[in-house]
């Protein structure tokens, strides 16, 4: 009776441990997801929001003001602040400069595509954003078109968009998966397969290729069935993953279900 009592009790205390665990885990991944990654502004929230916004205007200002509008002479600042600020909102999205001015114009904004594509390099040089390239899985060769852009820290588009609707989750945490690829080393591209596209292209340092597809759940079949198709269509035996927030997944016809806070923490 007493060793069944400590293993009841044991057990609980396992659980608790589990739940707390978890508890954590995911409390971080929501600031990461809501808030920032700068190292110094995750510390600065234990002081208050409106301490940690100011941290991260202050890097931002600092970043667009002495790396890129003063080393390259910028004149036109509203133009460039609005273009930085439609990047943002278009993350995780297939984008050109030409179709950037177009948009911008309809906007009563008038820039030409060689402006746009000059600041757009400034801005990638200045690692405010990163810049992907699309790949033809078929035709084993980059495209020089259609490029799509990640930024450093979503922090930076909560402060000059404001905080993002439930729309905008996807785009976000396909942005958080591109960054942990690169702070893992890997070369990254937007895959293109026929019709499909494959999220991402991940090369390693021994040329090892690994598939990614992020959603924000696969709990819809349509969404699932999306995903899917694409990796399905890659006929290599390279590893092909799926990153998503679900709490429960599992491996679907040889590709790997894997939850995001998990696979961060790998």
């Amino acid at each position: 009776m007493h060793l069944c009592q400590n293993f009841q009790k044991n057990e609980v205390l396992i659980k608790r441990y589990i739940n707390n665990s978890m508890t954590i885990k995911y409390e971080l991944f929501n600031n990461y997801l809501y808030e920032t990654s700068l190292p110094q502004g995750v510390l600065l929230r234990n002081r208050g929001v409106d301490i940690q916004t100011m941290y991260i205007q202050d890097v931002y200002n600092t970043v667009v003001e002495k790396d890129i509008r003063q080393k390259y002479n910028i004149q036109n600042i509203r133009s460039f602040d609005n273009l930085s600020k439609f990047l943002m909102g278009a993350i995780g999205s297939v984008v050109s400069p030409s179709n950037i001015s177009k948009a911008m114009k309809q906007d009563r904004q008038d820039i030409h595509h060689n402006t746009v594509e000059k600041y757009i390099q400034y801005m990638v040089n200045s690692f405010i954003f990163y810049q992907v390239n699309r790949f033809d899985i078929r035709g084993k060769q980059q495209l020089a078109t259609q490029e799509k852009y990640y930024l450093v820290d979503i922090g930076f588009r909560n402060l000059k968009l404001g905080k993002f609707q439930y729309q905008d989750v996807g785009h976000i945490l396909e942005n958080i998966v591109y960054l942990e690829l690169n702070r893992r080393g890997y070369q990254i591209w937007i895959g293109k397969i026929g019709e499909y596209e494959v999220d991402f292209i991940a090369k390693n340092a021994q040329n090892k290729f690994e598939y990614y597809q992020v959603t924000w759940s696969m709990a819809d079949p349509t969404t699932a069935e999306r995903e899917i198709r694409p990796l399905k269509s890659v006929d290599d035996n390279y590893p092909k993953h799926i990153i998503s927030t679900d709490l429960i997944t599992s491996e679907i016809d040889g590709i790997q279900h894997i939850n995001i806070v998990d696979w961060l923490l790998k």
